[in-house]
């Protein structure tokens, strides 16, 4: 039975501690269901991030938004809005960074002397088809400098805004510039509510996967996280229904809850799911080792045990019933010149 005492459309139910601060202050009556969100311009020197991680197999990312209004209580990228001085918290969800020098960025990137082009994720860490988006339309003009230098670029989303850039989109994929990966962790509209209250529905999603496909776009899906004792069972009906809906390719993550997503999404679970809030808790922490959370390159996207095992195989099975002969294609690069005009450096 849910908690009545929740705010509704919102993933965090209260700001937590921001682990880099000295001091902390939080009043005790503040009302988090009256807070509006807000839209801060920075300033950034570069857009595009080169990606270290040595289990990530993607080279660069950019992002042009920092927070996320989508409101997924376990989002790995959290976290990142306590280096701006704000919480993981509800700020993450109401405190939007804006940054409307991303083109501007961009194009200077793409012509810097000597950068040899390689796809580059849109985006790494927060989502670029938030609802912001419809207002700022960054993405948009991202996505217009990709097709003018013929640059590749993966989308990655939850949000079934991205068929308003069909018509960008689409002569992209003619020269083999993009792919869009939607992020489809179920199809149970009821549980979608509240686990990313503020994103596209399942079935809008599904509908998305369909009319890329149509386009020729190839879509890869994105079926993360999974949480046992919650979404765990939906894996072979989700793979069905996107292989259906004509995507070419999945991939998955088990849930790690690190740093402050931690408190956020026990206080979220608590909220939502009183009645097996501890079973689910206590099942992540059986394929963590005893933790909720796992930064160990590799194995952070394993886990372990017995209950991490079963989905591992859940997924094969999926694959092979779902997806076989299917090939999700390698984005091309040979067509970026460093400029608009595609002859110009045959004089360099």
């Amino acid at each position: 039975m849910q908690n009545e005492n929740f705010i509704k459309g919102q993933g965090a139910q209260r700001n937590v501690v921001n682990r880099f601060d000295r001091y902390t202050y939080e009043p005790e009556d503040e009302d988090f269901e009256t807070v509006k969100t807000s839209f801060t311009e920075v300033f950034p020197k570069t857009i595009v991030n080169q990606v270290k991680s040595e289990d990530l197999p993607m080279e660069y990312s950019m992002n042009p938004y920092q927070g996320c209004e989508h409101g997924c209580s376990y989002c790995f990228a959290r976290p990142t809005h306590e280096y701006w001085g704000y919480s993981a918290g509800v700020d993450f969800e109401r405190k939007i960074m804006v940054k409307k020098n991303a083109p501007e960025l961009l194009e200077k990137f793409f012509q810097k002397k000597g950068y040899k082009a390689a796809p580059i994720l849109l985006s790494g860490n927060t989502d670029c088809y938030q609802p912001a988006e419809r207002q700022f339309e960054i993405t948009r003009k991202l996505l217009q400098l990709c097709l003018d230098y013929r640059h590749p670029v993966n989308i990655l989303t939850k949000n079934a805004l991205v068929l308003r850039d069909l018509d960008l989109l689409k002569p992209m994929a003619e020269q083999n510039l993009v792919s869009v990966s939607l992020s489809i962790p179920t199809i149970n509209e009821e549980l979608r509510r509240k686990m990313e209250p503020r994103t596209s529905s399942a079935k809008n999603k599904l509908k998305a996967v369909e009319i890329l496909s149509e386009n020729n776009i190839p879509v890869h899906v994105m079926v993360a996280p999974i949480i046992p004792g919650l979404n765990s069972d939906e894996p072979l009906n989700i793979l069905k229904a996107i292989s259906d809906a004509g995507a070419l390719g999945f991939g998955y993550t088990l849930v790690r809850l690190n740093d402050t997503v931690e408190p956020v999404f026990i206080n979220w679970i608590e909220t939502h799911f009183p009645d097996r809030a501890q079973k689910v808790l206590n099942l992540i922490r059986s394929m963590r080792g005893g933790k909720l959370g796992d930064k160990r390159y590799f194995e952070r996207q394993k886990g372990e045990g017995n209950i991490a095992e079963m989905i591992h195989t859940t997924f094969k099975i999926g694959k092979k019933k779902f997806f076989e002969g299917k090939e999700f294609p390698k984005l091309s690069t040979s067509n970026f010149t460093g400029s608009r005009d595609q002859q110009l450096r045959l004089f360099d």
